[in-house]
């Protein structure tokens, strides 16, 4: 919640076609939310509005990124709350959680809670919850290599066996999506890339 920076509605559910394009006020920091129309809302789950906060759930991120809302970072690395989150700042992610819901029920806010079925990502080493975060990372670009990937099977060049994998192969790379070859894992791969600080041309 700390790092939501909008409220999306279905553009065809009528109940809030009234309040897309206004605003409404963050109840713990000086942030105006605007309320969006998007169809990735599923209109028919819990109350048909959802809180976008892009920098944290991979389906808000493109949501972010077709309405161009701001990226509001509000874990650290540490597991922390970031500075700019009022109250909670500071505090671990678990115990934030906690609090921001004791804090809506102190101002009247609260509105209960029900179970409902998700998939949690889960570290396989540590068994932690692994929580989305924006960071900076190196990418691979791929849409010209799929397109000669692709090319090569269709002129024979390139022979799949058994040939029924064509139409996967196919899927795959005319969906895909730049490659992130760097990662954030103490037992991962090193990546050979490195920024040239030196001026004189000798490496």
């Amino acid at each position: 919640m700390l790092g939501d920076s909008a409220v999306a509605v279905h553009p065809e559910d009528p109940r809030y076609q009234h309040l897309i394009g206004k605003v409404c006020k963050h109840p713990f920091v000086d942030r105006e939310l605007p309320i969006i129309a998007d169809s990735f809302v599923d209109r028919e789950f819990g109350t048909g509005a959802v809180k976008i906060t892009p920098a944290h759930d991979h389906n808000d991120y493109e949501v972010g990124q077709r309405h161009n809302l701001p990226f509001i970072n509000c874990i650290d690395d540490d597991g922390n709350i970031s500075p700019g989150c009022g109250q909670f700042s500071g505090m671990r992610r678990f115990d934030a959680r906690k609090a921001v819901t004791e804090a809506l029920k102190e101002l009247g806010l609260y509105r209960g809670s029900e179970d409902n079925a998700m998939v949690v990502p889960i570290c396989s080493r540590s068994k932690d919850i692994i929580e989305p975060l924006l960071k900076a990372q190196w990418y691979v670009k791929c849409d010209e290599m799929a397109k000669r990937a692709v090319a090569a099977v269709e002129s024979g060049e390139l022979k799949l066996i058994p040939d029924y994998h064509v139409g996967t192969w196919n899927r795959w790379l005319q969906s895909s999506r730049d490659w992130c070859i760097s990662r954030q894992l103490w037992w991962g791969h090193r990546i050979p890339a490195y920024f040239v600080t030196v001026t004189d041309g000798k490496v």
